[in-house]
């Protein structure tokens, strides 16, 4: 199964891909679509899951871009950098044609974005450290650096963790109530236990940067229950599992 965003999909030339963890060759825990390299699946069937989703979405496999994430606010500029490393970063940005860009995540929010004018795409992987140190602001930077409008930018913000299932500790949200002076929305108090709302802490730094609230679409999946659709990190410690898979979704532009 694959989920789509309607608003980058409409902008010709550029097409949006969140993949599900469904049809793909990887068995056990990380059944079956885990393109996760990071992971301790063997390397040659997370290569063959790689090439499912080249093929998917009409991409070569050697121009399915790919990032080593480490949960940074770090964002690579594409143009300038050459096909054979994988970056260290958590997000990538290009205006080159021919490309697709890939994000990997487990309950962190895969965030797809396109300028419909110029056709300049993106993909960042913000789970809340990215977000709360940067990664989204960065992106908007970078943008801007390429002469984008922000008034011509479609974000999709794709399945994550719902704030149901994202339980934290008190000292958690210190480290957000420093750099959020409205840090309390994104909170809830429940039996005794403190929930925290991933997704509307993203889709409010865009509102802060000027994205219009029109051009902001959520695939609203919540990837800790939906087992079946989706890798989850903090299921698989809550399942006593050595490790995890990893969801990949793409943008490409033709």
């Amino acid at each position: 199964m694959i989920f789509y965003s309607k608003k980058i999909n409409k902008i010709n030339g550029i097409k949006s891909f969140f993949f599900s963890r469904k049809n793909g060759k990887s068995k056990g825990i990380y059944k079956s679509l885990n393109c996760g390299l990071g992971s301790n699946d063997k390397k040659k069937i997370v290569i063959k899951n790689i090439n499912i989703v080249a093929k998917k979405t009409n991409s070569k496999f050697g121009n399915l871009i790919l990032l080593k994430q480490h949960h940074s606010n770090k964002i690579i500029n594409f143009d300038n950098f050459l096909i054979k490393k994988r970056y260290k970063a958590d997000g990538i940005i290009t205006s080159i044609p021919k490309f697709s860009l890939g994000i990997l995540t487990a309950d962190c929010v895969p965030i797809l974005v396109a300028d419909k004018e110029n056709k300049i795409i993106a993909a960042i992987h913000s789970g809340w450290k990215g977000a709360n140190s940067g990664i989204i602001e960065n992106l908007i930077k970078k943008f801007k650096e390429k002469k984008s409008k922000i008034s011509n930018l479609i974000v999709a913000i794709g399945p994550c963790i719902a704030k149901k299932n994202y339980e934290v500790q008190k000292d958690f949200i210190n480290k957000i109530k420093l750099r959020n002076q409205n840090y309390k929305k994104y909170f809830t108090n429940k039996n005794m236990k403190i929930y925290f709302n991933l997704r509307l802490f993203v889709h409010d730094k865009f509102l802060k940067l000027g994205i219009p609230k029109i051009n902001i679409e959520h695939i609203n999946k919540d990837t800790y229950s939906d087992y079946k659709n989706f890798f989850s990190y903090r299921r698989s410690l809550h399942n006593n599992e050595l490790d995890y898979g990893r969801c990949i979704s793409v943008i490409c532009r033709y």
